[in-house]
């Protein structure tokens, strides 16, 4: 079975011309507040509702990758969602990041699940921190995004996972079962 990819409304906000120091106040307002993420660059806050769908394609996405990396023994380190920060104009969290090779400090891949809004605008963010690839997965397909002289280009292959069948990624990801969706992803990748 697919799964169905319902959008939720009023779970995404953004807000220009903020301060770091405001930033800083409205995050520790919501600290308590759970599912909720805030990210801020250059200004411009965005106040985001993760829900259901948001972290079912997440959870999948990193077990598949997670998998992936093991059959093809690349070296890497999950670092998640940990919050990448250079003060004061940028602090925000991907939805999964990888680090390849043996330092978990170089972030070199980041992943955002985009469920109720998103664009290339949020490329910005990575570019500051200099991240070679990003990729979004929305509505179904995934788009990758390499740095190349500075600026991201859509690219139709991972540079970081040259091999990797993008297409049958993203049908397994609309797989409704998790456990179809990885023996699916296995039979490809033994």
């Amino acid at each position: 079975m697919t799964l169905t990819l319902t959008k939720t409304a009023d779970q995404y906000l953004v807000k220009q011309a903020v301060t770091w120091e405001q930033f800083k106040a409205l995050q520790s307002a919501f600290a308590e507040i759970g599912g909720v993420r805030l990210n801020y660059c250059e200004g411009v806050v965005e106040i985001v509702g993760i829900g259901l769908l948001h972290e079912m394609v997440s959870t999948l996405l990193g077990a598949l990758l997670n998998y992936y990396f093991l059959v093809k023994r690349i070296r890497f380190t999950g670092t998640g969602a940990y919050t990448q920060t250079i003060e004061p104009k940028l602090e925000f969290q991907a939805d999964l990041s990888f680090a390849f090779g043996d330092n978990p400090e170089l972030t070199d891949l980041c992943i955002e699940i985009v469920v109720t809004s998103g664009s290339v605008k949020k490329l910005r963010k990575y570019q500051l921190r200099n991240i070679p690839e990003v990729w979004f997965w929305q509505d179904g397909k995934i788009r990758i995004y390499r740095l190349q002289d500075g600026e991201y280009a859509q690219v139709e292959a991972s540079g970081w996972l040259s091999d990797l069948d993008i297409a049958h990624l993203e049908q397994c990801l609309l797989m409704e079962s998790h456990l179809e969706a990885m023996l699916a992803f296995q039979e490809r990748y033994k």
